[in-house]
């Protein structure tokens, strides 16, 4: 799955320029608001908030806009109402995609998903008929610097249920997906500090895609993610490292 590596590491870099730090600073505002929301405005009672804080910690969000956000969600501060919702489709090639989003618009957004996968040949799918093919799992970062003995050692004390080492990332611990906190926690009483903590799904399968139906593959994953209301992209897409290539210089 070189090609999907590449892909994230991709979105990682546009996340880092400065003309998508609004979105992101968006993305995780909503996070923030709807998991205060829905779990309390305590991080250290709310694994969701917990979360959510630290990804904005690590984008430099301001302190002060991470409280509003908490506010937001907890009803101190007004703002409008956010509903969570997965659209599951089919993109070129066969590739399964779930996106989730925060919305304020349901009709909206859902338009919006459905144009999207309609204009570059795919089409979106009844609940339930996508996610069967992926697993949600915890995931947790840690520098590449450690010994995969000293990673594997700790990790396993702690919890994990797999040590993954990718390519320019470092080492990636998977757990179930209501282990994460605990897991990390632990990990952090064994000196062994988490990069950083999510949820993220994975599939079970694959769809090996290739020219011009790679390119508006990769267009139409581009365009969701860039969409506001969008918070994340899973696919099973697989892609030769030539024709990432090629699609990343066009």
């Amino acid at each position: 799955m070189s090609g999907h590596n590449r892909w994230t590491k991709i979105k990682r870099q546009k996340a880092a320029q400065g003309a998508s730090k609004g979105k992101l600073f968006t993305k995780l505002i909503r996070e923030i608001t709807v998991a205060a929301k829905q779990g309390g405005g305590e991080p250290a009672s709310n694994a969701r908030l917990r979360l959510a804080v630290q990804a904005a910690r690590e984008a430099n969000m301001p302190n002060d806009t991470i409280s509003r956000a908490i506010k937001k969600g907890t009803g101190e501060l007004g703002g409008s109402a956010l509903e969570e919702m997965i659209y599951e489709g089919y993109a070129p090639g066969g590739v399964a995609v779930l996106v989730e989003c925060l919305t304020d618009n349901l009709n909206r957004t859902a338009g919006d998903i459905r144009s999207l996968f309609s204009k570059y040949g795919g089409n979106l799918a009844a609940a339930g008929s996508v996610r069967f093919l992926f697993e949600k799992k915890g995931v947790i970062g840690v520098e590449a610097s450690l010994s995969e003995e000293e990673v594997m050692g700790k990790a396993i004390e702690a919890g994990a249920e797999d040590v993954i080492f990718v390519e320019g990332e470092g080492w990636e611990l998977h757990t179930l997906p209501g282990d994460l906190q605990q897991v990390a926690q632990a990990l952090e009483q064994k000196a062994l500090r988490p990069r950083a903590t999510r949820w993220n799904y994975f599939p079970s399968t694959l769809a090996k895609v290739e020219g011009e139906v790679a390119g508006k593959l990769m267009k139409l994953l581009e365009l969701l993610e860039e969409h506001d209301d969008v918070q994340n992209v899973f696919s099973n897409f697989e892609m030769d490292d030539a024709t990432m290539d090629a699609i990343s210089e066009v």
